[in-house]
């Protein structure tokens, strides 16, 4: 990756950044690549993803349309904000593109939010906890240890999982954008 020195843009300008799909696609085609791509591939890549077509299917004006978009206005964006050098045909993503990826986390709309999970799973370990301290859990066959031990594994394999999930569905982890 190119380097940056620039001052880091602030949420409001990252947030503008990545109001346009255009934008995301380039990003995330430049990190599934992790090495500088040529415009033209970006290009037809965008306009594949854009249209829900195979690159091969994709009409030469559809190819124009996105390459046009990109030359003029998307690529000097991404490049005036530091998060890409694009010179000479070419595109490559800076270390400040790093900085995206907290914004760009990819949550499927039909799983339960993070948050809302360990809140769950709190409660859970509250109600043990408070079971435990009233003797309503039973103690005699399983020890005091064992039902702490319980609550922190499932901590431990949430939290183990959800970073696996996060890291999998990461903007350039996975196939097509969203």
């Amino acid at each position: 990756m190119a380097t940056s020195s620039d001052l880091t843009p602030g949420p409001g300008e990252i947030f503008d950044l990545l109001s346009s799909h255009r934008r995301r696609y380039t990003i995330h085609y430049c990190k599934r690549e992790s090495e500088k791509v040529s415009l033209s591939d970006l290009a037809e890549q965008v306009a594949a993803w854009e249209h829900g077509k195979e690159i091969e299917e994709l009409t030469s004006a559809e190819r124009k349309r996105v390459y046009t978009s990109l030359q003029q206005t998307h690529l000097p964006t991404l490049d005036d904000a530091g998060m890409v050098v694009f010179e000479n045909g070419t595109v490559e993503l800076t270390d400040r593109a790093d900085e995206l990826d907290i914004y760009l986390d990819v949550v499927p709309g039909d799983s339960v939010p993070w948050g809302v999970y360990y809140l769950g799973l709190s409660t859970f370990g509250f109600l043990v906890l408070g079971g435990l301290w009233v003797d309503v859990l039973p103690t005699d066959s399983v020890s005091t240890l064992v039902w702490v031990a319980l609550v922190l594994a499932l901590f431990a394999v949430s939290a183990g999982y959800h970073a696996y999930q996060s890291r999998k569905r990461r903007l350039g982890n996975i196939e097509v954008p969203p």
